[in-house]
């Protein structure tokens, strides 16, 4: 068996964050610009969230000049801090067990369009931030999620010294996009219906696994091992 590198996106495949994010960026939003439910006729799914900060100021006809986009992510943040505490968050089926399976025989890191402070916050909150130090990529990385994936593998390599080859990373998200990102370097993909897409959806992105949820921890493991292939 060789050794993968599998990398997770956050909201919608580990975690559920009740909301928090939605909220606090809208409440930024309200903040600085005075713009009340600002977000409202845009789609956060799969993408990062400097994408996320500029699409809101872009319909709103502001400028993401003079620092405008730092003022969002540190008030963003700020939010969130006070936010995650709610009793709707909630870490996604079968995560735990996966990760614990995972650990040891494989990689793990995080290719997330959450800025690495909000992914450090949700993480925190339902107690998976420390079992990520392999590091990964994130939304203050890069724009397009399609750029996450090497930096992903470099981030890994300096703090574990181990490198993997796009063809041993292995992509697990909940969102077209998070597929789009791995086939975009050849990496292994597994989509997973626990977010705003059905399988169906999912299907149809030409992932090379699609499943309901990750509960079944044989069935996603005999995957990312290479010994079936499950749609």
């Amino acid at each position: 068996m060789n050794m993968k590198l599998v990398l997770f996106d956050i909201d919608g495949t580990l975690m559920d964050a009740g909301g928090a994010g939605g909220k606090s960026l809208n409440d930024a939003f309200c903040e600085l610009f005075s713009i009340k439910d600002a977000f409202r006729d845009i789609r956060f799914d799969g993408k990062t969230d400097l994408r996320i900060f500029k699409e809101g100021l872009k319909y709103h006809n502001l400028t993401n000049g003079n620092g405008i986009l730092d003022a969002i992510g540190e008030q963003y943040l700020r939010r969130l801090k006070l936010e995650i505490d709610n009793d709707n968050r909630h870490i996604k089926p079968g995560i735990a067990a996966l990760i614990e399976r995972l650990l040891g025989k494989h990689g793990i890191g995080l290719l997330t369009g959450n800025l690495r402070a909000g992914a450090q916050i949700k993480l925190s909150s339902v107690g998976l931030w420390q079992l990520f130090d392999g590091g990964g990529a994130f939304g203050d990385a890069h724009e397009d999620r399609n750029d996450l994936l090497p930096i992903a593998v470099e981030d890994f390599y300096k703090n574990t010294g181990k490198q993997f080859p796009f063809s041993q990373c292995v992509i697990i998200g909940d969102t077209p996009k998070d597929v789009g990102a791995g086939k975009a370097h050849g990496a292994f993909t597994i989509a997973v219906a626990t977010g705003p897409y059905s399988v169906v959806e999912l299907s149809e992105t030409g992932a090379d696994a699609v499943f309901d949820d990750l509960s079944d921890t044989d069935a996603v493991m005999a995957v990312i091992n290479g010994q079936t292939v499950s749609n």
